[in-house]
């Protein structure tokens, strides 16, 4: 039971550290471009080295 009494704030802990990277990500426009990665493995750039 000493144990529930650190292991439960640090879960918490965690868990509010993972949201607050997911929100700013979110706000650093991240996502803004899902489709972009996609089509772009798909162009054939020929280099000129």
């Amino acid at each position: 039971m000493d144990l529930m009494v650190f292991l439960i704030p640090a879960a918490l802990f965690l868990a509010l550290l993972g949201l607050g990277a997911f929100f700013w990500s979110l706000s650093a426009g991240q996502y803004d471009d899902l489709d972009g990665a996609a089509h772009r493995i798909l162009i054939d750039e020929e280099d000129d080295a």
